[in-house]
């Protein structure tokens, strides 16, 4: 008996919302329609605010610079780097962020952060890679039948910096070291274990993709606004297809 009085409440319920539906006109789902666009461009508009905030974020850990201007220790720097990346991913895979990015002179849209690199991470990396091989081959000189080649990469790279106006770790000037170096061929004396041990690029690349749709209140809003599209759609439809049945039975 319990069971067959919920099952009539709820075919109640069904027929009641069904009826609901059917009273709302097709006029008052485009005037809602309008506030909830609108709605849903706000809320878009500030989660991708926010994720230049923390993308900016990323870029200012990075640079490993105190409040005052000084460098800060590695460690910390580190610490920083990856506590900012944390934020922004899981800002991103909690958010839709709507951007467009420009590459080629082509600007495509695309869900997520875009890419960042850190920049300034890989080349503090780059250097003591650099510095590291420098040393090795201080200590081993009669190696390399070419003699010290970061002593030759120096005397090409220096009046270059000077010119250019390079710091020892900016990337013109760790470009042109890595080429001077690479330019001489390797030879069994001169193994890799002498050569700089550049890390990959790869590595300091970052893109964070976020999911096309989340329960979020931007996500709610485009929802919102999808379902009344397709409701107003099927009515145009319904519409269409019962005026062209009229003009036939006619």
């Amino acid at each position: 008996m319990g069971g067959v009085l919920k099952q009539e409440r709820q075919e109640d319920k069904r027929k009641r919302f069904l009826t609901f539906l059917k009273q709302i006109k097709t006029w008052q789902l485009f005037l809602s329609l309008l506030p909830l666009l609108f709605l849903s461009a706000t809320f878009l508009r500030f989660d991708h605010l926010k994720m230049i905030d923390l993308k900016a974020q990323v870029e200012k850990a990075d640079e490993g610079k105190a409040a005052d201007g000084t460098d800060l220790p590695q460690a910390e720097i580190d610490q920083n780097i990856r506590t900012a990346l944390k934020k922004l991913r899981d800002f991103s895979s909690s958010h839709t962020i709507v951007n467009f990015l420009e590459k080629n002179g082509h600007t495509t849209l695309t869900f997520g952060t875009g890419p960042i690199y850190l920049e300034h991470q890989y080349n503090r990396q780059a250097t003591i890679a650099l510095r590291e091989a420098e040393s090795k081959l201080s200590q081993n000189p009669d190696g390399n039948p070419n003699g010290n080649i970061f002593a030759k990469a120096m005397e090409t790279c220096k009046p270059q910096a000077i010119r250019n106006g390079w710091g020892w770790n900016s990337p013109g000037y760790l470009n042109c070291m890595t080429g001077v170096i690479n330019s001489y061929p390797a030879t069994d004396k001169l193994t890799t274990s002498l050569t700089a041990d550049l890390p990959p690029p790869a590595l300091y690349r970052y893109d964070f993709v976020s999911p096309i749709w989340t329960p979020s209140l931007s996500g709610i809003t485009v929802l919102l606004c999808v379902i009344i599209v397709i409701t107003i759609i099927i009515r145009l439809i319904i519409f269409a297809f019962l005026r062209l049945a009229l003009l036939f039975l006619k």
